[in-house]
């Protein structure tokens, strides 16, 4: 009797994790591309492929986010996940001005004195940047430009690129697109421009945000086998492009958008003597214009 006891757990603890399978649609029907699907609290994530599929490692118990531009939030269990329906946000309207662009003026900010790069494959993560407000940016509100650096190994990569408001607690808060931002990558180490002009972003007075997100879909998946020498055993590695490349800076803090949620990192969660903690920055720098 035990023993069929304990048979009975461990076939049931054993359906209860798992690969699932499942896709992400709108109200009417249409596939929904490159949703972000987070394990709530857990540093484990998955993108929805452009036909809107997509599959992730999971506990069947667990609760799984998805979030996308222009949708609202979605939380689900695991176990109900085969097919979820976002519902779009109803966005208010706001009278649109039209400004006249002279764009005589250009000024360069995010620039860091030191160009030491370095690559990590940080997937599944948020990382963002920010950039401050001074008065001198008045007469070069307009963002104009995106640089952004990074390594891979494939061609024509994708990623997806965010700009954040400031929240009054100094956190990442809306997004300031109403749509999303996806580029495609060349092959190798490169610098890469984007003109943004026509977002019509203008630099707030409270700062920026601006992010990348790694998108975990088989377009952007090279697969290696490694054999271990020692064992012998066999594996299958995966790596997803692009890499974005980073400096090493010093910082009052950074904000990491993980299991779901933002993470704060600054002096009073790490070990340092300074008033900065020295810090991972995504190379990212933006032009400003007039």
């Amino acid at each position: 009797m035990r023993k069929w006891i304990f048979g009975l757990m461990m076939m049931l603890g054993f359906s209860l994790s798992g690969q699932i399978k499942g896709i992400v649609v709108d109200e009417v029907g249409k596939t929904v591309s490159y949703v972000n699907i987070w394990v709530e609290n857990e540093n484990n994530s998955t993108t929805s492929e452009e036909n809107g599929e997509f599959t992730l490692n999971v506990a069947l118990e667990k609760n799984l986010i998805f979030s996308a531009l222009g949708y609202e939030k979605q939380i689900v269990r695991a176990v109900n996940a085969q097919k979820v329906i976002l519902k779009e946000l109803a966005f208010k309207l706001d009278e649109v001005v039209i400004s006249k662009r002279f764009e005589t003026k250009e000024i360069e900010i995010g620039k860091v004195k030191n160009e030491t790069f370095q690559a990590f494959d940080n997937a599944p993560r948020i990382d963002a940047k920010y950039f401050p407000y001074y008065p001198k940016y008045k007469k070069t509100r307009y963002i104009k430009q995106l640089t952004v650096y990074t390594d891979s190994q494939i061609e024509n990569a994708t990623i997806k690129f965010h700009f954040y408001a400031v929240n009054p607690d100094g956190s990442p808060g809306e997004e300031l697109l109403s749509k999303d931002y996806i580029a495609a990558l060349h092959k190798g180490v490169l610098k890469h421009k984007f003109n943004v002009t026509d977002f019509n972003l203008k630099m707030p007075k409270t700062g920026i945000f601006v992010g990348f997100e790694k998108l975990i879909i088989d377009k952007n998946k090279v697969e290696r086998t490694i054999t271990d020498s020692n064992t012998n055993v066999t594996t299958i590695q995966k790596t997803y492009y692009p890499f974005v490349l980073y400096n090493f800076v010093e910082k009052d803090f950074v904000y990491t958008f993980s299991g779901g949620k933002w993470n704060k990192q600054d002096k009073h969660n790490v070990i340092t003597t300074s008033d900065k903690i020295k810090v991972y920055e995504p190379a990212i720098d933006l032009i400003l214009t007039n």
